[in-house]
């Protein structure tokens, strides 16, 4: 590659996640670089980073895959992006944001946008006390999840107290977890707003499967054996996924989220409470993949819509795609 020409890095973990999105690249001839930071190395005195833009995709689940080392590693690496003064796209403070279930609440709240009650936790022994005053069924999430990993629920305060005190409940790697309500969704589903640059670029339903998840839709959350799959993989453990048009409101509110996070790319899950018929949101996904057979799905590839926007941010000029407009009307 030339000295100068624009350069594109792809910061990420998962050995099969972004595999369409570097297909949509190659197809478009957008020059990038692999950066697998599941083992990887950097020098902070060496030479100045090659990458003209990064996009960061790290997903925090990737513990799950015995990739925890990749976590810590990875804000230490975004940090030498900003120090090297490297244009990142969902960079340090998103990255911030995804590790962390309770600045994700906190950001809902300085919004005035709704959330299930939740408490916070460092050790076991504050369970049962931290539910009190909550409506049960209770959930038990680690701070640092990703992929529904280690959350459990509890439909009796008793049976969360048992739990402590036996010490089965996972506080997750760093220890914190949130001890949060329990909401059924109405009609069976939750929704997740996909959103690109400023404008929302799909939503799907996701109706999970009867008893096929270890919490309620609102976390779209795994079994055991389902654990770390992401909304990629949404079509597989899901009773069913389909596009749907959130309301002007929702749309409004996820904008805003993405806005003051200062996210380009992320998606936003939000229920409709079958008790109150209110909109709760309860999770911010900034390093997440798209959901799967998404042209069967929404009707367009959005990897290829990110594919033109990484390339139009590179300054890489390019014929028009159709599926940009198919996005453009969601």
């Amino acid at each position: 590659m030339e000295a100068g020409s624009p350069r594109l890095g792809i910061v990420y973990e998962h050995p099969e996640w972004f595999a369409p999105l570097f297909a949509a690249l190659d197809a478009r001839g957008v020059p990038y670089d692999r950066i697998d930071v599941s083992a990887h190395r950097f020098d902070p005195a060496g030479a100045p980073p090659p990458w003209t833009l990064v996009l960061n995709r790290m997903s925090p689940s990737a513990h799950l895959r015995e990739h925890e080392q990749a976590i810590v590693y990875a804000r230490e690496f975004l940090r030498y992006l900003d120090e090297a003064g490297v244009e990142t796209i969902n960079g340090t403070d998103a990255f911030a944001l995804e590790t962390s279930k309770v600045s994700q609440l906190l950001l809902l709240r300085r919004l005035g946008l709704r959330a299930p009650r939740t408490r916070v936790i460092n050790h076991a022994s504050q369970a049962a006390g931290a539910a009190d005053g909550l409506a049960f069924p209770v959930a038990v999430k680690p701070n640092i999840g990703g992929s529904g990993a280690g959350i459990q629920r509890f439909d009796r305060p008793e049976d969360l107290a048992a739990a402590a005190a036996r010490g089965t409940l996972d506080l997750g790697i760093d220890r914190t977890a949130l001890v949060q309500e329990f909401l059924p969704a109405r009609d069976g589903h939750i929704v997740r707003v996909e959103v690109l640059d400023g404008r929302v670029l799909y939503a799907i339903k996701v109706f999970p499967k009867p008893g096929a998840f270890n919490l309620c839709p609102a976390d779209i959350c795994q079994t055991e054996a389902e654990a770390g799959l992401c909304p990629a993989d949404l079509p597989k453990v899901a009773l069913r996924v389909e596009a749907c048009t959130p309301p002007a409101q929702v749309c409004r509110d996820v904008l805003t989220i993405a806005r003051r996070a200062r996210l380009d790319l992320v998606g936003v899950e939000y229920l409709v409470g079958e008790r109150d018929g209110r909109t709760y949101y309860y999770d911010i996904n900034s390093l997440s993949n798209f959901v799967s057979n998404a042209v069967d799905v929404v009707g367009f590839d959005p990897y290829g819509v990110l594919a033109d926007y990484l390339a139009a941010r590179l300054g890489i000029l390019g014929p028009a795609r159709p599926d940009r407009t198919a996005a453009a009307a969601v």
